[in-house]
């Protein structure tokens, strides 16, 4: 562990990727304090230009504070992003295990749910998710993971395969341990590297996922988030550029961070490029 992370330490851009991540969750946990009135309240007059009128990214149609807007809204991208990602890999970590572990039958049914799954365009069918079960902070969460899962479960399945008939695995199985403290135990550990730096890039997804169904007004009403604003402010881009623009900066410089520090763990976590390097 202490060789994979110094790998990752000499990898600048993902370090430099993950120190801005940290930055922008700071930020977002602070955002009560750094603006204490709700988001959604009018500050001051409509189209303000950043810097103008003391709004350091300027004032929406409403009179809304973008800068506040956008901190608050980073806590509720993230927070669909981290808790979509989790429910989606315990499902897909879940079903890789068990397909992986058993085979036989049980992997080629819970294979063929996974590609009836897959064979669904993944926004398309979170759009029709969160319209029928209404707009809102968890409908949205649910969508994305139930969309998210099926690579997970192939990945983890593709591990399990290679590693189940390991030397330790059988003599797991030699002194009578039950199958699932094996699974657990010996083999889901050594087949977690992929699966993290996967969840880096899920993140990323999610997040963009979650600003797309915004976008097309199915976030939820009660709270904002970057893509709401980018939503809402798609009629006035050339009236007030930075309602757009700002968010829009925000969701890629997050997404490509995410991108940066999972190609960082890839490099770190690889076995054979840990050699190659040491």
């Amino acid at each position: 562990m202490n060789g994979s992370w110094k790998i990752f330490l000499r990898n600048r851009a993902a370090v430099g990727a993950f120190a801005c991540l940290i930055l922008i969750g700071l930020l977002a946990l602070a955002a009560s304090q750094l603006y204490p009135q709700s988001p959604w309240k009018m500050v001051g007059a409509p189209f303000q230009p950043p810097m103008a009128g003391g709004f350091l990214l300027g004032t929406d149609m409403l009179g809304r504070d973008i800068a506040a807007g956008l901190v608050y809204g980073a806590r509720v991208s993230l927070m669909i992003g981290l808790i979509s990602t989790a429910i989606a890999l315990l499902i897909g970590v879940s079903i890789g295990a068990i397909s992986g572990y058993f085979g036989g039958l049980i992997d080629d049914l819970l294979m063929r749910l996974t590609e009836i799954f897959q064979t669904i365009p993944s926004l398309i069918f979170a759009i029709v998710l969160v319209a029928i079960m209404s707009p809102s902070i968890n409908s949205i969460v649910l969508a994305i993971s139930v969309v998210s899962w099926p690579p997970v479960a192939r990945l983890v399945r593709a591990e399990f395969l290679s590693l189940r008939r390991r030397e330790y695995v059988e003599a797991s199985r030699v002194l009578g341990l039950p199958s699932w403290r094996i699974m657990l135990t010996d083999i889901l550990p050594n087949a977690m590297a992929p699966v993290i730096v996967t969840a880096t890039l899920m993140v990323a997804t999610a997040i963009l996922m979650e600003s797309g169904l915004s976008f097309l007004g199915l976030g939820d009403p009660d709270m904002i988030s970057w893509g709401y604003q980018i939503g809402a402010a798609r009629t006035m881009l050339r009236a007030a550029w930075w309602m757009s623009f700002f968010p829009g900066i925000a969701i890629i410089i997050t997404v490509l961070c995410l991108n940066l520090v999972g190609e960082g763990l890839s490099d770190a976590l690889n076995p054979n490029l840990k050699r190659r390097k040491k």
